[in-house]
């Protein structure tokens, strides 16, 4: 088998059912927690990106861009997380062995969530890789980093925004604050970190392709 043929993210045929079985569980999930939520309007505003994000991945794949189960896989942990987070609003999801494994006096699932938000650089990477659309390891590297720290500044404003705007207990539950006046710029530091964290994974499971192998036919 060709390096081209190993390199690219391709599902291999015993597992291409798992893409399916994510969704399928994303969609249990949503169904479960759409039903009294503590906050409707919260609940709205924090499921309407992410069924944005899955819609998105879903006409990808039809579209025939696809992506590794482990970079599914990762995606879809920030889907969860924000859906869950979504039902109980985020400072009040259940989150209290982690906060007293680590000694936090604030619920952290919020923060753990913005962590996963830099999950996408994985599939980012991957994606310009098997398609050789930056040709410097340094570049490919650092275009999903810029792009997940975009991200997490957008949505901070958006946040920032919505609070302003909505006002009341739904602003402030969809704002997340809890009480920190830092807590936009360490939500941007956790999206980084988990971009970080994600390309750094990248890098261990080898998935490398040299800038003059041609594109893998699949």
């Amino acid at each position: 088998m060709s390096v081209a043929a190993t390199a690219a993210p391709v599902t291999t045929a015993r597992f291409r059912w798992f893409p399916a079985l994510l969704l399928l569980l994303y969609v249990v999930l949503f169904t479960a927690l759409a039903i009294h939520p503590y906050s409707r309007s919260t609940w709205v505003a924090e499921n309407l990106p992410i069924v944005l994000i899955v819609a998105a991945i879903v006409v990808l794949y039809l579209r025939g861009v696809r992506f590794s189960n482990t970079a599914y896989l990762l995606m879809s942990v920030l889907i969860y997380m924000h859906t869950i987070g979504g039902y109980y609003t985020f400072e009040r999801v259940p989150f209290d062995w982690f906060n007293h494994l680590f000694g936090f006096q604030r619920n952290m699932y919020d923060r753990v969530a913005h962590f996963s938000v830099g999950f996408y650089a994985y599939a980012l990477i991957e994606y310009t890789d098997s398609r050789q659309l930056i040709r410097s390891r340094f570049l490919s590297y650092l275009l999903p980093l810029c792009v997940i720290g975009t991200v997490a500044m957008s949505y901070e404003i958006i946040e920032w925004l919505y609070a302003a705007t909505a006002g009341g207990e739904s602003g402030a539950a969809f704002l997340g604050s809890q009480g920190d006046i830092w807590d936009a710029q360490k939500d941007m530091l956790a999206d980084t970190s988990g971009a970080v964290a994600a390309l750094l994974l990248y890098t261990v499971t080898n998935h490398k392709r040299p800038a003059s192998t041609p594109q893998a036919k699949y």
